[in-house]
């Protein structure tokens, strides 16, 4: 019992730490539960006191990683704050900041694997996220005649989908780099040229 770990006020917090780093280096499938026992400078048979396995491990970065998310996307949003538009397109920008800002969370929530119906606290956080863009969706159609309106739960998984793309193809790694126009910009345009093909923009003239 040598170990510092054994010590800890909150081991399992300190485990999955030591994975969110591990994560960010190597990848959601590029290392061991050894190796992150020893990166929490533990011995592996603390690590079972907290995790069935690696896999639950990374499920709770996840977990944690869309609550932060969604508490990011919640403040963007500001309640449809100063409009209805300009709150929508804060919580993509909101988005493409999280993905730079917690890239192990980010790789644990998208690129585990891990399934979201195997852990009903996952799930539920999951949800959470998803229903701050439901509800920004539903504040910014609700003029659209009913029988054009497209469902709240589509309208927000169509951001959702344009933003997750301009994050995987431009912003992971270095930022920008692979386009000649800035992230943001990229949403910004894409999210207008979806908003106008549902009359809530004007066209362009």
């Amino acid at each position: 019992m040598s170990k510092r770990g054994y010590h800890h006020g909150n081991l399992r917090q300190a485990l999955v730490e030591a994975a969110l780093r591990l994560i960010t280096e190597k990848g959601p499938q590029g290392f061991t539960l050894s190796e992150a026992a020893k990166a929490a400078d533990v011995t592996p048979a603390a690590v079972y006191r907290h995790f069935a396995g690696r896999d639950e491990l990374i499920a709770e970065a996840a977990r944690q990683g869309y609550e932060i998310f969604g508490a990011l996307m919640d403040y963007a949003y500001d309640e449809g704050r100063p409009s209805a538009l300009a709150a929508f397109e804060a919580t993509g920008r909101a988005y493409l900041a999280f993905a730079r800002k917690y890239p192990g969370h980010y790789m644990a929530m998208f690129e585990s694997g891990i399934s979201l119906q195997s852990n009903p606290e996952l799930a539920a956080a999951a949800q959470g996220a998803r229903d701050v863009l439901e509800r920004a969706a539903t504040r910014l159609s609700e003029h659209i005649p009913p029988e054009k309106r497209p469902p709240p739960a589509m309208f927000s998984a169509h951001v959702w989908a344009l933003s997750h793309g301009v994050v995987e193809l431009f912003t992971r790694g270095a930022p920008g780099a692979k386009s000649p126009f800035p992230p943001e910009d990229l949403l910004e345009a894409g999210i207008g040229i979806y908003l106008r093909g549902l009359g809530l923009l004007p066209p362009d003239r």
